[in-house]
């Protein structure tokens, strides 16, 4: 089986050339007469252009098609394979890559795995972010965990920011919100997870991953930016992190965001994401608070779940886009608000009593009109943060 990757190049470069370039110069480079006895081993690592045209705007895309024998069946080595020293050489944007379908690893929850866990089989989940992010201390995310945990919520996790620090450090944070979890599963039966911020550099990640799953976490989040595919593909590799696996895109914009170099979101935050193993993985929503295409959002969410994992639109969710969320999801997503639960006026259970009130509104496909909702959370949310209003 082969890789295939799509590079978007400006009308300014001349696409056939730069192709050839990078499918000589991310594999084998050149060789003369010394290497003939190589010639069928050398050859074997080549990659091929497949194919160059032009669009109506005049950019061009280039489809080129590598060895998977290049590779060792995991992102990193990918990366440095088909834009490592390449993306210093000017424009260019890796906008897809496919990828057989045996490559790198599989989530070891997933959509199924995380609903099993939660018991919970037949709608949207709801997950929270503990806000303000710096500055409490590990009581008092046990009292907002406790608060929002006896609403209903099903998920909720670190702010990415927060780090073992020595004002809340990661275990002690973790110990006292394991208290508030056990409490809920023993009053009402229900399981909510607490994705912990796992921190630390390569060694001592792992390793306080494996500490904090046997200490109770029952989910870790990871900011696979700044720590790397291969720390994420550790961690889901390893059989003593049993947990589910979610990972923000903190960082993703530096990759990201120029027009014409980087990576495509879809590229980084669906591909590399599904196939490096994440269990869930957050990502802007387009009509969240950050600037984000549709396209690249859908892109995202078909590439994950065709692996089983968990799309997680967030920035900026709250309970006016839930109606707009299940038109452009279905079920299978986890809706993930900060401010969105945190900042109610009622207070945070109030958000999210917010929340599953605009789930029955949106499954039942009335408005959510000021004038006819009911006093309670879900108006005084609305009243808030208003309604999403397709543009």
């Amino acid at each position: 089986m082969a890789i295939e990757v799509d590079y978007r190049f400006t009308p300014t470069i001349d696409a056939h050339k730069q192709a050839k370039v990078i499918a000589i110069g991310q594999t084998v480079g050149t060789w003369d007469a010394r290497f003939a006895h190589r010639e069928a081993s050398l050859t074997s690592h080549k990659s091929e252009v497949v194919s160059v045209f032009k669009e109506p705007d005049n950019y061009s895309i280039a489809t080129i098609r590598f060895p998977e024998a290049n590779v060792e069946n995991d992102v990193s080595s990918l990366l440095t394979m088909i834009f490592g020293k390449y993306s210093m050489a000017g424009t260019a944007k890796v906008i897809a890559v496919r990828l057989p379908e045996n490559y790198g690893l599989r989530p070891k929850f997933g959509i199924s795995g995380i609903r099993e866990l939660l018991n919970v089989r037949e709608r949207p989940l709801i997950m929270a972010i503990f806000k303000p992010a710096l500055g409490l201390s590990a009581i008092d995310h046990a009292a907002i965990l406790k608060e929002v945990a006896f609403a209903g919520l099903d998920i909720i996790k670190d702010d990415e920011i927060l780090g073992n620090l020595p004002s809340c450090q990661t275990l002690e944070r973790l110990k006292a919100c394991r208290e508030v979890l056990d409490t809920v599963k023993q009053q009402t039966g229900r399981t909510v997870l607490y994705a912990v911020n796992v921190t630390g550099n390569a060694a001592q990640l792992l390793q306080r991953a494996r500490e904090l799953v046997s200490h109770g976490a029952n989910a870790l989040l990871l900011n696979v930016f700044s720590y790397g595919f291969s720390v994420l593909e550790a961690l889901v590799s390893d059989p003593e992190v049993n947990v589910p696996i979610f990972t923000h895109p903190a960082g993703a914009g530096a990759l990201c965001a120029a027009p014409d170099y980087g990576f495509a979101y879809s590229v980084s935050l669906g591909t590399l994401m599904a196939y490096a193993g994440a269990d869930a993985v957050l990502y802007p929503a387009h009509y969240g608070n950050l600037p984000f295409d549709a396209n690249q959002e859908a892109q995202i969410r078909d590439t994950l779940r065709a692996r089983n994992t968990m799309p997680v639109p967030s920035a900026g969710i709250h309970p006016g886009v839930v109606s707009k969320a299940i038109s452009d999801y279905g079920q299978d997503v986890i809706l993930n608000a900060g401010t969105g639960i945190m900042d109610h006026p009622d207070g945070a259970a109030s958000g999210v009593k917010a929340f599953f009130e605009a789930l029955e509104y949106a499954q039942k496909g009335e408005s959510l009109s000021l004038d006819s909702l009911p006093d309670g959370a879900l108006k005084s949310a609305i009243q808030k943060w208003g309604v999403w209003v397709d543009k």
